[in-house]
């Protein structure tokens, strides 16, 4: 008896205690370990991030600028010297719509002209501005004088110089641009142009505004660097090199609150364990109960999403249409149509286990804004809402905090996820059907996404033309895919750097619409791969170009996959298939891929590019640095050769540029590997990238794309010139 008392309580209580305290105590130190870690990255990544966003201020300046200085009626104004347009324009106008701090138009001369200093208890003086811009100024005004036209682009619109200064004792963004003509009507003597002067002060509310845009808490500005240990901080460098100031805020520690978070759950998983070896014998009476249990999940997950636990479509439907039928005649009910932006993107890159956390956490939040109201998720990134009578009220209100929620990066196993979302809104009076509410509230977001996405469109009756047109235009591009009319090839030489030949082409896929006239590959490419045509396109790309390596046996071709493509099972088949009919050697042929197609996690794109690899078929990564990856992420990828994109060549008169482009440089020589750099449209790059060790130049300045024509007749002149040789 004695015997089987401590059997009992040995059974019952010491080896339960014992199991429980080692597993609990197993899991505190995993926890506290891996929190630690997260913390790390997380610290990493906001240091990353505010130091992207203090970087781009400038640039963001000048832009602003460019929106009322590249305009005919502001050289005019101007010279007239119209202080109340002056005003209107670039002082106050840029002060409330920019929250620039100050604004000065100087003369010829350098003179101030008209001066705006936006109302303060630290606003400049006259002379502390002037001290700030006039180098500045003066270094502008010489180069326009002299013709420098460097930098100009599509994008950036006039030259300019920019530096970070203290105007007094307060830093700031100091920007000065040129005021000229939009039109080219307006002609001015080179140095003569009145030129604008924007200030934008680092340590007013700009903090605040990165702060709240970026999720960074508590973002400050000092002139000295922070002594507490506990925050994060970035420099702030002028030109000269030296340091202006620091931003410091309180880091971002997911890990720690994940840990404090579920350290009550230890004593719930201690005690969990102890009662489950204590009381087994009670799962036999807990049986009817786990049975209850199973029938109610049952009839949850056939009115809910598995993953987010949502409502899904049938259930949204059923409760939608019960609601309006019975609305009284003055209640108003409003549908949103949520559609996640870029999510295949995310999906293609990054896995289908973090698409499917963004679509858990993206429910998640759309559940803490909007808690009382019905939400559904209907389809893969899609959701509803029904915001009842009581709601409806605010229904734009709604909508614009759906976009602003969604806008927020997401943070999952300590990457950064940005998507943002378009949503459509329908609103109703009285009974209505269900259907037909939806139904508006899913045109609307087609014209949400048609503006641009990352916004809301309220529905009207002109949405429906909207829609058409948009199906009319798919149609159109299946159409012509499939009957290969209005799909042309055309191809850009790459030269050589050392000897200005051409040594490959990259082939370009162009649409001329039959009514529509040429269409954009930046409109009809989105289009494509929406509608499944993307695969078709490239089919026809790399049919041309196998056509035309096989009629020019001593020119090689680069053709661009799509994500959708490389990842296709079929791939790598169609590709060798299409190499053989045509004769040719694996070799000659280069396939480009994008950063974020080379960076999928789920493999099957670095499987695809590893068979064509062992196959001889060259891969290169286009529009290097602009993608997902980092350069610790890039020396993974199985590649041949990098493009560098031409964003980084167009910047290379500045110095964090070029450093870029030295690095990237470097990195690929480091690797063995290729280096082609794009958008090459001055002499002065091209002869800084020969100086740096590029290989290959492609850009404006050597050739623009050519015609199939005009691709064959400079292939057939550089053949009979080799032969005349």
């Amino acid at each position: 008896m004695h015997i089987n008392i401590q059997s009992r309580r040995f059974l019952t209580l010491a080896l339960p205690v014992t199991a429980a305290a080692i597993i609990s105590l197993s899991l505190l130190l995993a926890l506290a370990l891996a929190s630690q870690a997260i913390d790390e990255v997380a610290a990493q990544r906001q240091r990353v991030l505010v130091t992207l966003t203090v970087a781009k201020l400038e640039a963001s300046v000048a832009h602003d600028q460019e929106s009322a200085t590249v305009w005919d009626d502001a050289v005019r104004n101007a010279s007239e010297r119209n202080m109340d347009w002056l005003d209107t324009n670039l002082g106050a106008w840029m002060h409330s719509y920019f929250d620039h701090d100050a604004a000065v138009v100087l003369g010829q001369n350098l003179k101030p002209i008209y001066q705006f200093i936006a109302n303060g208890p630290n606003a400049p003086r006259t002379n502390q501005l002037e001290k700030a811009y006039r180098p500045l100024a003066e270094k502008l005004q010489s180069r326009l004088a002299s013709g420098d036209r460097s930098g100009v682009n599509n994008k950036t619109l006039s030259i300019g110089e920019a530096d970070v200064a203290f105007v007094g004792f307060r830093p700031a963004v100091v920007s000065v641009k040129p005021i000229v003509s939009d039109t080219g009507d307006i002609e001015q003597a080179p140095g003569s142009e009145n030129l604008h002067v924007a200030v934008r002060f680092l340590d007013g509310d700009l903090p605040t505004l990165i702060s709240r845009d970026y999720g960074v808490e508590n973002l400050s500005f000092s002139v000295s660097k922070p002594k507490d240990d506990q925050l994060s901080f970035v420099a702030l460098t002028a030109r000269s090199g030296g340091t202006v100031g620091y931003f410091h805020w309180i880091p971002f520690r997911p890990g720690q609150s994940v840990l404090q978070a579920t350290r009550p759950m230890l004593g719930f998983v201690f005690v969990a364990i102890f009662t489950a070896a204590s009381l087994a014998g009670g799962m036999f009476w807990r049986r009817s109960a786990r049975l209850e249990e199973s029938q109610a999940e049952l009839r949850h997950q056939a009115t809910h999403d598995a993953l987010t636990g949502l409502a899904n479509r049938a259930y949204f439907t059923q409760h939608l249409d019960t609601d309006l039928k019975n609305a009284r005649q003055h209640e108003t009910h409003s549908v949103l149509f949520i559609d996640l932006d870029k999510f295949k993107e995310v999906n293609d890159t990054l896995g289908h286990p973090v698409g499917d956390r963004l679509i858990a956490d993206s429910a998640q939040r759309l559940r803490e804004l909007l808690p009382t109201a019905l939400i559904a998720r209907i389809g893969g990134d899609e959701f509803t809402i029904h915001l009842a009578h009581q709601e409806s009220g605010k229904a734009e209100e709604t909508a614009e905090a759906v976009v602003a929620a969604l806008r927020t990066p997401f943070l999952i196993d300590g990457v950064f996820v940005s998507v943002g979302a378009s949503v459509g809104l329908a609103t109703s009076v009285g009974p209505a059907n269900g259907d037909e509410l939806t139904r508006h509230a899913d045109i609307a977001l087609y014209h949400a996404k048609a503006a641009g996405r990352n916004t809301y469109a309220v529905f009207g009756a002109h949405m429906d033309e909207l829609l058409k047109k948009r199906r009319a235009l798919e149609h159109d591009l299946r159409e012509a895919v499939e009957n290969k009319i209005g799909i042309e090839v055309h191809y850009q030489p790459v030269f050589s750097a050392e000897t200005n030949t051409v040594v490959s082409l990259e082939a370009l896929v162009r649409w001329q619409h039959p009514e529509l006239g040429f269409i954009s590959p930046d409109i009809f490419i989105p289009v494509a791969e929406d509608c499944g045509a993307i695969n078709q396109i490239g089919a026809i790309v790399l049919e041309d170009a196998c056509t035309l390596m096989a009629d020019f046996p001593d020119i090689d071709v680069a053709i661009n996959a799509s994500p959708s493509e490389l990842a296709a099972p079929g791939y790598p088949l169609r590709v060798l298939s299409a190499l053989a009919k045509a004769g040719i050697k694996p070799s000659r042929l280069e396939i480009e891929l994008t950063e974020s197609a080379a960076a999928d996690e789920n493999g099957r794109v670095a499987q695809t590019v590893s068979t064509l690899r062992n196959a001889g078929i060259r891969f290169a990564i286009d529009d290097f640095g602009t993608g997902y990856s980092s350069f610790s992420r890039i020396q993974k990828i199985e590649a041949d050769r990098i493009k560098i994109d031409r964003s980084f060549i167009n910047e290379m008169h500045k110095e964090d540029s070029r450093a870029l482009v030295i690095a990237m440089i470097n990195m690929a020589q480091a690797k063995g590997l290729m280096i082609t750099a794009e958008g090459v449209e001055t002499h002065d790059q091209r002869e800084q990238l020969m100086k740096l060790g590029c290989d290959h130049l492609q850009g404006f300045l050597l050739s623009r794309p050519l015609g199939p024509a005009a691709a064959r007749a400079l292939l057939a002149d550089a053949t009979q010139e080799c032969a005349t040789a």
